[in-house]
């Protein structure tokens, strides 16, 4: 599978118009302050652009990013903006003919941005064995990939050594296609399936019990939108499959709660991360509105409270009191005529 992978994107694919599918797609909603910085990406670059979503995750500014199969480099170009001359954005790549485009175009980028030294870094090799390119343990405060860990054989090895790099409350965003069951062994050997990021997808329950098993106890997904094959050949031969972009973070936190569990907590945004000064989206389910009070389980305030967002954030109550699981987090009191609170109604709450 990797003499695949490195084929189809070091000699099949020369820019993204000879994508087969929409899996790896332009961008659709590029928020108003990326749109600057992804103009002064060189042309070449983004035409060897395979993404399938956004990974621009808040807060940024001197940070060490790690971009796992970073490609061409844009993805990296964009975040060096975001971390600032200060930050650091490291590249890691399997496909040499993907690296020779980043690497020819540092110096440009550099002086692009304005900064006295280059602060990116291209790498050559597995996202599935870091350790051989000699990236400490807890030295890196967020990983984003786009459209990679699909093409992974070994998927499981990727997240633990995600796990392995992540400083305490980094986190891991990245964007990936899932499919809606398991993939049959004989598309997920398809040259062009596995190419076009489909037959190596995961089925989005398997990656969730995955995540968990390599430390990752409560994946948030993001966003999320339906792949369209266009492609009338590819399309006949996946059948019924749906296939999913989505977007997940997975934060790196000791001893998450299981479920989302109510403690009486909340949380009021203060609206200074820059671009963001009306509203905080953590995830699909919680989008903070600047100075309103906010219901929180647990997770979702220690995601908040013990990650880099903690100074942007009032935290209110702690954990000494217990009222169940939130409503509507689909793991609620299952038998008949149960209710969530003192009204006989189910009550608001987290998700």
């Amino acid at each position: 599978m990797q003499e695949i992978v490195q084929k189809y994107y070091g000699e099949t694919l020369t820019d993204s118009s000879d994508l087969q599918t929409n899996a790896c797609c332009t961008d659709t909603n590029l928020p108003e302050y990326a749109k600057p910085l992804l103009a002064k990406v060189h042309d070449e670059v983004l035409r060897r652009y395979y993404g399938c979503g956004l990974v621009l995750p808040q807060l940024l500014d001197g940070l060490t990013v790690l971009d796992l199969g970073c490609g061409a480099g844009r993805d990296v170009y964009v975040l060096s903006q975001l971390v600032g001359e200060q930050g650091q954005v490291i590249g890691v790549d399997m496909t040499e003919e993907q690296l020779t485009v980043a690497r020819r175009h540092e110096e440009f980028h550099r002086r692009a941005f304005g900064y006295a030294n280059s602060n990116v870094q291209f790498l050559h090799g597995d996202i599935e064995r870091l350790h051989e390119l000699e990236l400490a343990d807890a030295s890196v405060d967020v990983i984003v990939s786009n459209c990679v860990i699909n093409l992974a054989p070994d998927k499981a090895a990727v997240l633990r050594e995600a796990w392995r790099v992540l400083k305490p409350g980094g986190e891991l965003y990245f964007s990936d296609v899932y499919s809606d069951r398991r993939i049959p062994a004989v598309l997920a050997r398809d040259p062009v399936l596995y190419g076009e990021c489909l037959g190596g997808a995961l089925y989005w329950n398997d990656f969730l019990q995955l995540a968990r098993r390599c430390g990752f106890v409560d994946p948030r997904l993001v966003e999320d939108r339906p792949v369209t094959l266009g492609n009338a050949q590819l399309a006949e031969r996946t059948g019924n499959i749906r296939f999913y972009s989505a977007t997940y973070r997975l934060f790196k936190l000791d001893n998450l709660e299981l479920a989302c569990e109510d403690h009486g907590q909340s949380v009021v945004y203060r609206g200074t991360i820059p671009h963001h000064p009306h509203l905080f989206i953590l995830d699909k389910h919680h989008a903070i509105e600047t100075g309103r009070q906010f219901p929180v389980c647990g997770n979702t305030l220690r995601m908040l409270h013990d990650t880099r967002f903690r100074e942007y954030f009032d935290f209110f109550g702690n954990f000494d009191r217990h009222f169940g699981i939130f409503p509507g987090c689909g793991m609620g009191l299952p038998f008949d005529g149960a209710v969530t609170n003192g009204s006989g109604k189910a009550g608001g709450g987290c998700c």
